[in-house]
């Protein structure tokens, strides 16, 4: 699995996300920004983001994943 294909299944599940991959082999660092987050608890978040990669993490071709996920504001906040 590459950077791209992980992309490709956090916006399975988050269309109108931004997403920053960062990782290769089976261990991966996301950045995920969506609107959607704006309210939500970071560990809702988090399984969000999980949803669209479980599949990936059942079958080994992710190992390691480690998910930073923030609304917009947040976002442009740490700029």
């Amino acid at each position: 699995m590459d950077a791209q294909q992980v992309e490709e299944l956090v916006k399975a599940v988050l269309p109108d996300c931004e997403v920053q991959v960062a990782g290769e082999g089976n261990a991966y660092q996301l950045v995920v920004v969506d609107a959607q987050f704006e309210g939500m608890r970071q560990v809702k978040r988090q399984q969000t983001v999980y949803a669209g990669l479980n599949g990936a993490i059942a079958d080994g071709s992710i190992h390691a994943v480690t998910i930073r996920a923030f609304s917009p504001d947040e976002a442009q906040a740490l700029i």
